[in-house]
């Protein structure tokens, strides 16, 4: 895999365009589905909260109406008597219990029993059971309390029974046992009380205190469920997973002696769990699949410049220099491409220009061994013209093919660098050739130090000053004189100097140290120049200057001291 990723730069480019648009948008994904899941769960917790503390303040309010009905009935001398002594019209006795019950009535039934538990009045029909045991049931509870006690009744599948009741303890004026007061709940009665305070998709179960069942609007669910919840409970464990698809709330009832359980849909349960991953799995396969596509075009945009620089690089490689890079971008990428051609067209024109420099070496070359091949032959040719001379007895003309085949046999040499001796005896026999040419018209002067015989300088440098000098210089003057002058100057450097009484160099020609322009008819003085330039680069070349007082040239050739080891002086 990793060799896989790491193999082209177009694979690491849409790993790394797909990471990007695919690890934020799922770690969103996955945060928001959490969130989502979160949050209705807690307003769904909140909700079964509100519905229970709902259930509670009508079971509150219920317990307030029955606990005023039965003090009042103990404030009721006329009841009290009828339980007690007797004589009093039923229908008297009815009134002031309807009267007593209020509005409490319409979701209980009230009985009066005397102290013996026998039944005496009703708010409905007489019940089927005229005599209640003092001993145990609804009478035991409610006489062991002052106020009033319910206690679960039966089967809540019954509907014909009554579910909840409820008994309280009437005593007379002396503090005696005058009766009792017994309120009765029905699943109807029950139905009506809690219907529609704990919403519409939940289900309000309600056990005793032993978690027995008491009501629910579905009696066999609440006999179904009470055994499990009792269970789970005595165990220890909570009602948090019980169901995967309910979720329960439990609130308790203290008055009356009741735990209400709020049974309501899971608002996630597996179906909608499912259902849910199903569609953020497709979701995210969705979002995978377009950001493959356009991870692939963008790499693709983005590679496609590279892979024609890429070809166009292998063209190069092939010797292949009239490749072009097309250019359709004006980004980075197009000014690389321009950057490319731009190189590949300066790259044509250096290897032109090289050709075009050997075939020029080339032809130099041969023309310099063609060159080589004629000195040869006049050195022999001078040599046979200098004995026909001293056979002649005409010295001049020996001595001239002397100095003449000297000099042509040391420019034809193959050293570069020859000691300043042999230099000035080169020059030596160009004056002579000079002298004879002119008739002895100057006179040539030259110092050179001893010591600085064996400094190496470039072949044939003086001599094309001196020859500038004669010609230029002293030519058509009397009394010409041309003077060579040899020094060390201070930094190593050593100064050639040739100085003649001339009419001097035009202003235009002054200065230090520049390549003298041939076209001014100075072929010898740049050729010096150039050679001193090439040789040691800035700080070495020719000085042109006249003298101050306008009788001549002085050319001053400057370059470094240098022996035959090499080293610098």
């Amino acid at each position: 895999m990793k060799k896989w990723l790491t193999a082209s730069f177009r694979t690491r480019l849409f790993g790394a365009l797909l990471a990007a648009a695919l690890v934020p948008l799922l770690i969103c994904s996955a945060m928001l589905l959490q969130i989502f899941r979160l949050r209705m769960t807690d307003t769904a917790e909140e909700q079964a909260q509100d519905h229970l503390g709902h259930a509670l303040r009508t079971l509150d309010e219920e317990y307030a109406g029955f606990s005023a009905a039965v003090d009042t009935l103990r404030r009721d001398p006329l009841v009290l008597g009828a339980l007690t002594a007797g004589g009093v019209e039923d229908t008297q006795v009815n009134a002031q219990l309807f009267a007593a019950a209020g509005t409490a009535r319409n979701h209980a039934r009230f009985d009066l029993y005397d102290k013996e538990g026998n039944w005496r009045y009703s708010t409905r029909n007489a019940p089927v059971e005229r005599r209640l045991p003092l001993n145990w049931g609804v009478l035991y509870q409610g006489s062991s309390r002052d106020a009033l006690a319910f206690t679960a009744a039966g089967d809540p599948t019954d509907t014909g029974s009554p579910l909840l009741l409820g008994a309280a303890v009437l005593t007379d004026q002396d503090g005696g046992r005058a009766g009792y007061v017994v309120i009765s709940l029905y699943q109807s009665d029950l139905r009506q009380l809690l219907e529609g305070v704990y919403g519409a998709q939940g289900t309000l179960i309600l056990l005793s205190d032993y978690w027995r069942p008491v009501y629910c609007a579905q009696p066999s669910l609440a006999v179904s469920l009470s055994a499990e919840l009792r269970g789970r409970l005595l165990s220890g464990q909570g009602l948090e997973g019980f169901s995967d698809n309910f979720l329960y709330s439990v609130e308790r009832h203290a008055p009356m002696g009741l735990y209400l359980v709020l049974q309501r849909p899971q608002v996630f349960n597996r179906e909608t769990m499912g259902l849910l991953y199903t569609v953020s799995a497709s979701s995210a396969l969705i979002c995978v699949i377009i950001s493959v596509l356009m991870s692939l075009s963008l790499s693709r945009q983005m590679f496609r410049p590279i892979a024609q620089l890429q070809e166009a690089i292998r063209e190069v490689e092939r010797d292949n220099l009239n490749v072009q890079v097309a250019q359709y971008r004006d980004d980075e990428l197009g000014e690389l491409a321009q950057r490319f051609n731009d190189m590949v067209g300066a790259l044509k024109r250096s290897r032109e220009t090289l050709v075009e420099n050997q075939r020029e070496l080339n032809q130099a070359q041969i023309r310099m061994l063609q060159a080589q091949l004629n000195p040869h032959f006049l050195c022999n040719t001078l040599d046979t013209m200098k004995w026909i001379s001293k056979i002649n007895k005409v010295p001049q003309v020996a001595l001239m093919s002397t100095d003449l085949a000297d000099i042509l046999r040391f420019c034809i040499s193959p050293e570069e660098f020859v000691p300043l001796g042999r230099e000035a005896e080169i020059l030596v026999r160009y004056i002579e050739i000079q002298r004879i040419r002119l008739s002895d018209s100057f006179t040539f002067t030259l110092s050179l130090p001893v010591e600085l015989e064996d400094c190496l300088v470039p072949k044939m440098i003086l001599q094309p000053i001196v020859e500038n000098a004669i010609l230029h210089g002293v030519d058509g003057v009397e009394n010409g004189t041309v003077e060579v002058d040899v020094a060390e100057t201070g930094g190593g450097m050593l100064r050639l100097t040739v100085t003649d009484n001339g009419a001097g160099f035009p202003p235009d020609m002054l200065g230090g140290f520049r390549q003298i322009d041939r076209r001014q008819g100075h072929l010898g003085l740049y050729n010096v120049d150039t050679i001193l330039l090439k040789y040691y680069g800035e700080g070495c070349g020719l000085t042109l200057e006249s003298k101050t007082d306008g009788t001549g040239a002085v050319v001053t050739a400057t370059l470094p001291i240098r022996r035959k080891e090499g080293a610098e002086c």
